[in-house]
């Protein structure tokens, strides 16, 4: 008897083949880490509540846009209801305490312009009319650009500017002198303004966005509080006291900004122009 015999008697046996994972169970295995990355918040966090999951917060957390998040953007119901960009960002913060309703509209900029170079890149085609000749250029707008703006010594000292306790603002308006308390509107005041409209028009009323949004944006006038005050300064005001306020308004609320440089081709003037977000800003067409 070969030795080689009496080793194959006191061997252990083969261990078996393990079973072939069917298909489903082989791709059940597969797994993919979504990237992720911080998005720096116009506001800092600053003027939200102590409650609020970003008070003192200055960056959230993003995921990259997957197909998932494409279904959300051409689910049909989701448009119908004008859910779609809210659930996008409810979707892509990893903090799920973070409710769209409850961000600050530049901060939600901020996060939708993010959501949208993780997913299609930071290349936007879009049609621009020019302010010039009327002309209707293609032009590629660049949005790794985007920059937060926030409120200059500059503005508050020509816009009448003035800085209260606890983040307060206030506006000197150079007619009427009322001094003016602004409020810095959510998502959900985003969304209020547009059901008003919305209802207005069903009902055949007079539209008037430009004064609601004033009595939305204004929290008080001389230091008074009333909602009926405020009405009544705002359905009275001079016309040179309104565009003060909202141009001191812009300067105020920390947002991104959406100006980059346009240079119209049939006539070559170079202008700063807003960038347009159309339907193509989420639904690029190549």
């Amino acid at each position: 008897m070969s030795v080689r015999n009496n080793e194959d008697r006191f061997a252990a046996p083969p261990a078996p083949e393990p079973p072939p994972l069917d298909n489903f169970e082989q791709k059940s295995t597969l797994s993919f880490a979504v990237p992720t990355e911080f998005v720096d918040l116009p506001s800092k966090g600053k003027f939200y509540p102590p409650e609020h999951p970003l008070y003192d917060v200055d960056s959230v957390e993003i995921k990259y846009m997957t197909a998932k998040e494409e279904d959300i953007l051409t689910s049909p119901s989701l448009l119908r209801k004008g859910l779609t960009l809210d659930r996008l960002i409810e979707n892509i913060v990893i903090d799920k305490r973070v409710k769209a309703n409850g961000l600050l509209v530049g901060d939600k900029n901020a996060i939708l312009l993010a959501s949208r170079v993780t997913g299609y890149g930071a290349d936007y085609n879009a049609n621009v009319t020019c302010p010039v000749c009327g002309t209707l250029n293609k032009h590629q707008f660049d949005l790794e650009k985007v920059e937060i703006v926030n409120l200059t010594k500059e503005d508050m000292e020509k816009w009448d500017i003035s800085k209260g306790e606890e983040n307060d603002y206030f506006v000197k308006l150079p007619v009427t002198y009322a001094t003016v308390g602004v409020y810095f509107m959510t998502g959900a005041d985003e969304k209020k303004l547009l059901l008003l409209t919305e209802k207005k028009k069903k009902l055949k009323l007079q539209e008037t966005a430009l004064t609601d949004n004033l009595k939305m944006i204004i929290k008080s006038a001389n230091g008074q509080k009333s909602i009926d005050v405020i009405n009544n300064l705002v359905n009275n005001m001079p016309a040179k006291d309104s565009r003060h306020l909202r141009i001191a308004y812009s300067k105020i609320i920390p947002n991104v900004d959406l100006s980059q440089q346009f240079e119209c081709a049939e006539c070559g003037i170079k202008e700063e122009v807003n960038i347009p977000l159309t339907a193509e800003f989420f639904w690029p067409k190549q």
